[in-house]
């Protein structure tokens, strides 16, 4: 079910992809307590970067992250080169549905885009305009793809899935009507539509269109704990602030929000971390 395919219509210049996810996304959210309503903008999420991330071809990471002044005040979902993803949200536990612009608020759209042979990371930033999760998207894509783009997504406690769709550069050379044409039909697809097999939902979507669909790729849920990340951290805040926080704290407690792992570290900690000078 953790899959994404890519296709081609063959007789226009205009490609998509379908992602579907099912297992990796209640692995995402499992124990996490999200509202349903923030549950469907996290798994929007999950399914876009799914969508974007399948075009990394260098070993990288790429993430988003959805920042208002709203309720939900963080969407987070990055993705490898292997599209293993890792996702989080921050949100009250008790949420009523409403619309998008009134959930996020304010805000921006932030992408970062870290390569193994770059020392920083790539950002862009695009503020957050549209009336919903496809929408904002689709004004990014707008934006830095400079081609036409239409996105849907649709996501619930079980699945998170997404259709997208592109016009490249000689579409309308090889036929002026097939952008608009292909965007009409698929604007038919219904929520419940896009978890069916791609196949299936193609066929059904577009009917009369000549359609190359390639290999799905699998995806996955990938966040291990990495409890050395966690020490390198701690022992860049030196040994006096640590000992400082066990004295008032008796513990010193990390909570890793995008992994959702808790780490609790003892008195102990400063003897690991900074063992006295050995005596020759």
């Amino acid at each position: 079910m953790d899959t994404i395919h890519r296709f081609l219509f063959e007789d226009l210049d205009i490609r998509g992809a379908l992602v579907r996810l099912g297992p990796a996304w209640r692995a995402m959210t499992a124990g996490r307590g999200y509202a349903p309503v923030v549950k469907e903008l996290l798994g929007e999420l999950a399914a876009v970067s799914t969508l974007i991330g399948n075009n990394l071809k260098t070993p990288g990471r790429l993430t988003f992250q959805v920042q208002g002044h709203g309720a939900v005040s963080l969407l987070v979902v990055d993705c490898d080169e292997q599209l293993r993803l890792r996702g989080a949200a921050r949100a009250p536990a008790e949420l009523a549905s409403m619309p998008v612009p009134h959930l996020l608020g304010d805000g921006q759209l932030v992408l970062s885009l870290q390569t193994d042979s770059a020392q920083q990371p790539y950002q862009s930033y695009v503020p957050l305009e549209g009336e919903t999760l496809a929408a904002i998207f689709e004004h990014y894509l707008a934006q830095s793809e400079q081609t036409p783009a239409r996105l849907w997504l649709a996501a619930d406690g079980e699945h998170a899935c997404g259709l997208f769709l592109q016009k490249l550069p000689q579409a309308d050379e090889r036929d002026a009507d097939g952008w608009n044409r292909v965007c009409q039909l698929a604007a038919t697809v219904k929520p419940d539509e896009l978890v069916l097999p791609a196949e299936t939902l193609l066929g059904r979507l577009f009917p009369e269109e000549t359609i190359r669909l390639f290999e799905a790729r699998p995806v996955s849920y990938h966040s291990p704990r990495d409890e050395t990340k966690v020490l390198e951290m701690l022992h860049s805040l030196g040994r006096e602030e640590l000992k400082s926080i066990l004295a008032e704290r008796g513990e010193i407690h990390i909570h890793d929000e995008i992994g959702n792992h808790e780490y609790r570290f003892g008195p102990e900690l400063l003897g690991q971390l900074f063992p006295p000078p050995t005596l020759h």
